[in-house]
């Protein structure tokens, strides 16, 4: 008994003692400052210990900046590694940091809790602490808020869900917000399904707000769950949580890009229901889905709609405006559109100049694309390689593969590297002029420079030899493609097929054809168009003209170049009657005849005639 007592009355005393000296510390530093202390009490430092130091910041004789500046101290000053503050005295500064409202150099307590692998700061340590502490309750609150919020910032989020359950256990609240920015980091991180988890949390406590809904019904959207997100937005209005226009603007987007126009209708429906008005993002959204279904006409009525309801449209409206006018080959409607933008002191982006430029490039208007690739850069706005690859295809659309070529110098010169596009349209490019060989030098060079071709590439490279006759080599380039992970596509089968009935070879290519069907892959209109055109070739006219008959059968567009096909080789065998009723039919579809078609009739007219004076 004895023994014990003699331990308790040390005890006692080494408190008391540890408190004077605590006094006295902070009596010091509170009277006279650190370098006073340092200077003139050695001594009192000496005998620091961790308890020591939790009671000199405890102490409320001393102000909160003396706590931090006495706190830093320990911490950077490389002779007192054994006296550096501990996880209590972290916390303890924190709280006195709390009570002065300094918010700042709180969060770089809990920063330093969070990443100091000394304190050993899992969760659980600082619940220990706290609950054996005597602290107050709104400092501890804020404690945990912080700390939730770093831990999310720094993608630590089983401790940040650790924190979420302690605190709401203890009847304790982390803040919206904070919450909030827990979504986010978890959004950033890719991490959808704690995204979720979190948001569930959240939805438990009533902390949801309609922007968290909003970003948790964006996740849902890019995983295809619209249904499910239409119904949280359904659950959340019964909470009190109405959808704005964000929300609904976010479930309109997923649809239209998955082109599931039925539920881009429904999302209006419900908008006009719920009295929320269009945005000019909506607005925006809408004339990118009319004019992805190439509604030129509703795209101009949306526009106009916008501006009759006093929405004003910005850059991004406009950018979208010139992007489908360019499009549907309005050039004009477009470079008005244009200058109204700019007149509005709207300042065009490299999106609005790119898809004008697209635009010049699609209507052979080389010079103006080169004066708005000038002009662009004239305003500060970079070349990207978008707009290199879009000239390049432009002049070789032209016919000016030298120009491309020279450009491409120009776009490597400016550290932009030369991509598969910029190689295949060259190579295109080369190929429609004939120049076979430098065709196939532009894409081995690619291959030499590390870029890996495409199935534009191998397509080129197949035509290339099919044109040469070189059957054997177009095999080769065609197995190779799929070795290299390239799928065949229509495009692929049809140069091969549209080779062999060029050169007569039917067998060969009705048996590519039967291997393109028989990968799932259906016979398209430029499919036909080159069976007729053996077909014709050969004399075949009747074989031919079953062909054209199945085409309408099967849904497939007959265009002018299947018709030109099929009245010219009508007409080279003399059967001027079918060819003109096939002109008729042409004519009344709204298809307009080319020089090739007038050429050929004629032929079939002087053929006819040459025949009947033969007869005489």
């Amino acid at each position: 008994m004895s023994t014990s007592l003699r331990k308790l009355i040390s005890t006692e005393t080494t408190m008391k003692s540890n408190q004077e000296l605590a006094q006295t510390i902070a009596k010091t530093l509170a009277d006279s400052g650190l370098q006073h202390l340092r200077t003139s009490s050695p001594s009192l430092l000496s005998n620091l210990n961790p308890h020591i130091t939790h009671l000199v910041l405890s102490d409320p004789i001393l102000p909160p900046q003396s706590c931090l500046t006495f706190f830093n101290f320990l911490r950077r000053n490389p002779s007192l590694i054994p006296l550096r503050p501990n996880l209590q005295a972290h916390v303890t500064l924190f709280c006195r940091l709390h009570q002065a409202n300094r918010f700042a150099q709180m969060k770089n307590v809990v920063n330093t809790i969070v990443h100091n692998d000394r304190l050993q700061c899992q969760v659980s340590h600082i619940v220990s602490l706290i609950e054996n502490g005597s602290y107050e309750r709104d400092s501890v609150k804020k404690l945990f808020d912080m700390l939730f919020r770093v831990y999310v910032n720094n993608e630590m989020f089983e401790e940040a869900f650790g924190v979420f359950d302690y605190v709401y256990k203890n009847g304790l609240e982390i803040e919206e917000r904070s919450c909030f920015a827990g979504l986010l980091a978890l959004k950033k991180c890719n991490e959808v399904d704690k995204c979720l988890c979190l948001f569930d949390r959240m939805r438990e406590k009533g902390l949801v707000t309609v922007y968290s809904m909003t970003l948790v019904i964006n996740e849902l959207c890019k995983r295809g769950e619209m249904e499910r997100a239409k119904r949280l937005m359904g659950e959340m209005r019964g909470r009190g949580v109405e959808a704005n226009v964000y929300t609904y603007n976010t479930i309109a987007k997923a649809y239209i890009e998955r082109k599931d126009f039925g539920g881009v209708s429904e999302v209006l429906g419900l908008m006009k229901r719920s009295n929320v008005e269009y945005n000019v993002a909506t607005y925006t959204l809408l004339i990118d889905w009319y004019g992805s279904c190439e509604k030129i006409g509703d795209v101009e009525k949306v526009f106009d709609e916008m501006r009759e309801r006093g929405v004003e449209p910005d850059v991004y409206v406009y950018t979208s405006m010139i992007n489908w006018n360019c499009r549907s080959g309005n050039l004009k409607r477009a470079l008005f559109l244009f200058d109204e933008m700019t007149e509005r002191r709207l300042v065009p982006n490299g999106h609005t100049y790119g898809a004008l430029i697209n635009g010049a490039c699609k209507a052979g208007q080389m010079e103006m694309a080169e004066i708005l690739v000038k002009e662009m850069q004239g305003k500060g706005i970079a070349l990207n390689r978008v707009v290199c690859n879009t000239l390049i295809d432009g002049y070789c659309r032209k016919g000016m593969v030298d120009e491309a070529q020279r450009f491409r110098g120009v776009m490597e010169k400016k550290g932009l590297k030369a991509d598969v596009y910029t190689y295949c349209n060259i190579a295109r490019g080369l190929f429609k002029l004939n120049r076979n060989e430098e065709a196939k030098r532009s894409l081995l060079t690619m291959a030499e420079r590390g870029v890996a071709p495409n199935s534009v590439c191998f397509t080129t490279l197949i035509d290339i030899y099919c044109k040469e006759g070189d059957f054997a080599e177009a095999k080769r380039v065609f197995q190779e493609m799929e070795r290299k992970g390239e799928r065949h596509n229509n495009v692929t089968y049809n140069a091969l097929i549209d080779g062999y009935t060029k050169k007569g070879k039917m067998k060969e290519a009705h048996e590519i054809k039967e291997e393109m069907e028989g990968k799932g892959l259906m016979a398209d209109s430029y499919t036909y168009s080159s069976f007729i055109h053996g077909e014709c070739v050969a004399g075949n006219m009747d074989a031919a003209l079953s062909l054209f008959d199945e085409m309408s059968q099967k849904g497939l567009t007959r265009n002018v170049v299947t018709y030109t096909i099929i009245i010219s080789g009508l007409s080279k065998v003399g059967r001027k009657e079918e060819a003109f009723k096939l002109y008729d039919d042409m004519k009344k579809l709204g298809i307009i005849p080319d020089d090739r078609v007038y050429h050929s009739l004629v032929r079939g007219l002087y053929t006819d005639e040459s025949s009947s004076k033969t007869d005489e």
